[in-house]
Parts: C-alpha cells; structure tokens; sequence
C-alpha cells in the first residue's frame, strides 16, 4: 500500500501544520524560533506555486488517512521532504522516501539529488543511510540567516 499521494491545495493548511512543526523540531537551531520564525506566508506561497507548476511533482506522505508529511520533486531533484514529529522513527520515512526513488527512477532518471542543511543532522544521517553521497557543493538559503544547503547525491539502479 502506497503511502504517497498527489498534494492537493485541500491539503495545504494540515501540510503547512505538519512542515511547521517539524521545522521549529529539527531545525530550531539553525533559525532561532525568536529571531527568525518559520516563514509560513513564504512556506505556503511557494507550494502553491509547486502545485500549479507542471514541473513539480507535489505529494502529500499519509499514515493512517491522515496527512503526515510532504514531498515534493523536479525533474531529477528531490526537492522537499519531511514528515510529521508524531512518526519520527517509525518507519514512514523510509517508506515514503522508497516510494520517491521509485517515482523518479519511473520518470527516466538515474542519477538524482537533493540538498539539505550542513547542520541538520537528523537529516543527514536518514540519506546517508540510504545510500545519498554528500558531495563539496554548497549554497545558500534564501531565508534569514542564510545557512549553508550542502549536495547529496546517489545513483538509482
């Protein structure tokens, strides 16, 4: 049983909810909540462009009928990815991100990447597990303070 579906704009308040939290969870240290809280009016407007964009592939990740996460790729990129704090460690990840190789391996392409910040560890570690290789590329994020976003890499069978 598939554990990702097409991300409707219906979604986008539970998925918004479900970003949030795990953002200010994982990735409170890299913006302070009290100087630079999650940015939900950019968050929400940049996946409704994503939506609308025939080019993005935007999915909603469920766990028993509800919305527990988000993905979303372009072309060969994985482009966003999370799932809800509730789930952390029980397997839904692994399943969803499963599930996203396979529909980009289904789209024709073989070498794919992603980008995650250097400071998100908990990140780090899931797609090193799973075969992604960190690679010397870096930029920046656009949002306030600018961390640095590092390359990982892999190459589907």
């Amino acid at each position: 049983m598939s554990v990702i579906g097409p991300l409707n704009l219906a979604d986008l308040e539970t998925l918004i909810a479900v970003q949030r939290e795990g953002a200010v969870a994982s990735l409170g240290h890299i913006f302070p909540q009290k100087t630079h809280p999650f940015p939900e009016h950019q968050v929400r407007e940049g996946w409704k462009r994503e939506i609308a964009d025939p080019d993005v592939d935007c999915f909603v990740i469920n766990d028993a009928g509800r919305v527990a996460g988000f993905a979303a790729t372009r072309a060969d990129e994985l482009l966003h990815f999370g799932t809800a704090v509730s789930t952390w460690g029980t397997g839904l990840a692994g399943l969803a991100h499963t599930e996203l190789l396979e529909h980009l391996r289904a789209k024709g392409h073989r070498e794919i990447f992603l980008r995650v910040f250097d400071e998100n560890t908990r990140a780090t570690r899931f797609y090193l597990r799973r075969g992604w290789v960190r690679t010397d590329e870096t930029t920046r994020t656009t949002f306030p303070p600018h961390p640095t976003l590092r390359r990982y890499e892999q190459r589907l069978p």
